[in-house]
């Protein structure tokens, strides 16, 4: 069997829009729902949502058949953690709060075997080779690992380029919500400011020839950061659709007479 190609990881450095959406609902049976939508990429979140490495490797099994690629986001960047997500057959990681070059150096050292890294080899009992039927896995694994970094802080924007430069780091995703905390505007991730600072940061990522990434659930936001050369961005949240759409759907009826309209045939 050959390498398993990670479509996501050669699309964004052919500068090929990607877009994506938040799956934090931990089931795996959204999660291929949402598959079904023509999304790129899904996002399986273990960092804010009620997801272990269990049920994460569930929503990957449930992804497998269908095109949009899975990301996976550790709760936090940790050797250890990463090598479980990676040996359950994750491909691309999106691993937070990654402030300083070292532990840029550090997540992409999880995700290599010795001696580039530090990954555990364990390829006989993981599913990412396909439990050895991936022809040379320990040799090739590395070329089909996305590793993309978060920048959330005032201090990761301080070290943006050194970040950016790191070997082996494929891309850069700006968490608008944590950076609007971190300048001081808790609660204000589409405040002029910090829409400055993630354009300007996308334009110093593209300059270090990576990829850009952001979370833009409002579509002029999202418009306006792809202008500013974001290639991969997430447009929405399946805990925001469900619940605006819940909510819009309640208003319509909370007032209305109980009894159906004959017209619409009782639906």
């Amino acid at each position: 069997m050959n390498s398993i190609e990670n479509r996501f990881k050669r699309a964004i450095a052919a500068d090929t829009p990607q877009y994506g959406m938040w799956a934090a609902l931990a089931d795996s049976y959204i999660t291929e729902l949402l598959a079904t939508a023509g999304f790129d990429w899904l996002l399986i979140d273990n960092e804010h949502a009620p997801n272990d490495v269990r049920s994460t490797l569930e929503q990957l099994q449930a992804l497998a058949a269908y095109a949009s690629h899975p990301v996976v986001r550790p709760v936090k960047s940790d050797t250890a953690l990463i090598k479980q997500y990676l040996d359950i057959g994750a491909q691309t990681l999106l691993l937070p709060m990654i402030d300083t070059e070292e532990q840029a150096r550090e997540a992409v050292a999880a995700t290599r075997y010795p001696p580039q890294g530090v990954r555990g080899v364990g390829s006989a009992l993981a599913r990412a080779s396909r439990w050895n039927r991936v022809t040379d896995y320990l040799a090739t694994a590395a070329n089909e690992i996305c590793v993309l970094v978060q920048a959330e802080t005032v201090a990761s924007l301080s070290n943006l380029k050194a970040i950016a430069d790191v070997e082996g780091v494929d891309g850069v995703f700006f968490g608008p919500s944590d950076l609007s905390a971190s300048m001081g505007i808790l609660g204000k991730p589409g405040a002029p400011e910090v829409r400055e600072a993630i354009r300007e940061g996308i334009r110093t990522v593209r300059a270090a020839g990576k990829a850009a990434g952001v979370l833009a659930p409002a579509p002029d936001l999202a418009r306006e950061y792809v202008e500013a050369g974001a290639v991969f961005v997430a447009v929405g949240t399946d805990t925001g659709l469900l619940s605006t759409a819940a909510a819009r759907l309640a208003s319509k009826f909370k007032h209305a007479p109980s009894t159906p309209n004959a017209e619409s045939g009782g639906y």
